[in-house]
């Protein structure tokens, strides 16, 4: 067992080259762990993510705080052959290497996998794009869009009578990246045994297509073509979003036997749970619609607080609708440490979603916000590649760094 207070990852250094937020987001997975994660940045502009997700009156980006946390930055201009010679010092003491760059970018700069192996034949490098590394559209532009379109998921959601919607946030982006960092962990497995490194290949539209459940044999097997349903799944019932007496939306799921039987119970009309249209799972999925009107108009003679108090007490699987100002305000949260609390330098205390999954022994931590632009140029080149103060300041007036 690791001692107390040790990250699980903190023997593990990470080479980011990516920016946005496919390549970004995996390594702030591995940062909360403990990995030492290198952000390499255009020394002109940086990550984008840099001017994204700013908000009045405070003119910063309040995204880069997050996705950047935990990280260590420095600047190279990869498209000279000094930026791509900073990289290839760098991989000689690193375990993985990140990057999420139209594929054959890599190759064009002269970071191709096996140039890199030649430094380092344990290197994990770990490529997020679009559609991959292989195939026909290997080589096309790739957005987290295009992959939610691509790999199903932007087909079966929303309204039916509307076009595709998409989630209010990254899903193809993030769902790409997490299960980057799941082949990163699997990889680095496999270099202990091994010792030899390898690709790890996270397409974002195989990513959202792991999503799709059994999309696929539906389809192949039973021809049939999920659709939009907009706020419930087919033939799931009750599991809808209902009013109150106070506007408040609660979602109720009770599609499960044992609690729709509890849910007519707390409702006052357990002469549902043997009405041949909602006695059981397949029967309430038919008769979805009419079951929603009914619970509606039972649900919204109380307000929000008494009706989740109504439901917990019956063992009725219940809850809000959450926004941001609920999480802040919810003891679940805070009893669980959901958010924390940094300090940022411009901001004051700056409130971020912590650390997940939760480990018992060795959980990680969010140590501190996003860097600003080459903050680490010095400790890295200097301390972790020699560099003396003469070939510093070469680089800096070259415009290298």
């Amino acid at each position: 067992m690791a001692e107390k207070g040790t990250l699980p990852l903190d023997d593990i250094r990470v080479i980011e080259m990516g920016q946005l937020l496919a390549g970004p987001f995996c390594g702030q997975l591995l940062g909360d762990f403990g990995a030492e994660i290198i952000k390499v940045e255009d020394p002109a502009t940086g990550d984008p993510m840099r001017q994204w997700g700013r908000e009045k009156p405070y003119g910063i980006s309040l995204w880069w705080p997050v996705v950047a946390r935990n990280k260590k930055s420095v600047t190279a201009n990869l498209r000279t052959n000094e930026g791509q010679d900073l990289i290839k010092q760098l991989v000689a003491s690193a375990d993985v290497l990140i990057e999420n760059f139209r594929p054959g970018t890599l190759e064009k700069w002269g970071l191709s996998p096996d140039e890199l192996w030649a430094i380092n034949p344990r290197l994990i490098i770990t490529r997020v794009s679009g559609y991959g590394q292989t195939g026909p559209y290997a080589s096309q532009a790739g957005y987290g869009a295009i992959g939610e379109a691509m790999g199903g998921i932007r087909y079966v959601t929303g309204d039916p009578n509307s076009p595709p919607a998409r989630a209010g946030v990254s899903l193809g982006d993030s769902l790409a990246a997490t299960f980057a960092a799941l082949g990163t962990l699997v990889a680095l497995h496999n270099v202990g045994r091994t010792g030899k490194g390898q690709v790890v290949d996270s397409a974002i539209y195989e990513a959202v297509l792991a999503l799709m459940e059994s999309l696929l044999p539906e389809w192949q097997i039973a021809g049939y073509q999920r659709e939009r349903t907009g706020t419930v799944l087919p033939n799931v019932s009750p599991s809808n979003v209902y009013p109150t007496l106070d506007g408040e939306m609660i979602l109720i799921a009770g599609n499960g036997d044992n609690v729709f039987n509890r849910l007519a119970a707390v409702m006052g009309q357990p002469e549902l749970s043997t009405d041949e249209r909602y006695g059981s799972h397949s029967a309430r999925g038919a008769h979805m619609e009419e079951l929603d009107l009914i619970i509606a108009k039972w649900s919204v003679g109380f307000t929000g607080d008494d009706l989740l108090k109504i439901l917990s007490d019956g063992g009725v699987p219940a809850g809000r609708i959450f926004r941001a100002k609920d999480m802040f305000a919810d003891p679940h949260f805070a009893a669980r440490d959901a958010i924390v609390r940094l300090a940022h330098p411009e901001l004051g205390e700056f409130a971020m979603q912590n650390v997940f999954p939760r480990l018992s022994d060795t959980p990680g931590t969010v140590r501190h916000v996003g860097p600003k632009l080459g903050e680490h140029n010095k400790e890295i080149y200097q301390g972790v590649l020699g560099l003396d103060d003469d070939i510093m300041s070469t680089l800096q007036s070259a415009g290298i760094i």
